[in-house]
């Protein structure tokens, strides 16, 4: 059984919509590939907001397949074509995730890149998970 443990310093400004640290013990560490919206079949648009939807409904399907919840990831690394983008999408993009993953909010990290391996794609979730035992 795992121990899941979440870690806001009083040190460190309080996080909006993510966590600072998980202390975790015990379980089973399941490292998701980063996933866009490809990972799903073909990128049906360059919509922002769902490519993001598809990435992480396909970085919650590895999850469903080990045996896991959302709940159960401990971090997202997002890989995004523009931040400009990304901060104009951010009602939206709240809306989906919430949708997605409800309350829970991993531990984060976002970054711009200068391109993806498929040129369509505009976002990629890569994350980690602790599962049960």
């Amino acid at each position: 059984m795992k121990h899941v443990h979440p870690l806001h310093p009083a040190s460190l400004k309080k996080p909006s919509g993510y966590t600072h640290g998980f202390l975790v013990g015990g379980g089973k560490t399941l490292y998701i590939a980063g996933q866009t919206a490809a990972s799903l079949g073909d990128i049906p648009n360059d919509d922002f907001v769902d490519q993001f939807d598809r990435a992480l409904v396909a970085v919650l399907e590895v999850v469903k397949e080990a045996g896991g919840k959302p709940t159960d990831l401990m971090t997202f690394t997002i890989f995004v074509s523009s931040v400009d983008e990304y901060l104009r999408s951010l009602k939206p993009l709240g809306e989906r995730y919430q949708k997605r993953m409800g309350r829970h909010y991993p531990c984060m990290a976002l970054l711009e890149i200068s391109r993806f391996v498929n040129p369509k794609a505009k976002v990629e979730i890569q994350a980690i998970a602790v599962l049960d035992d």
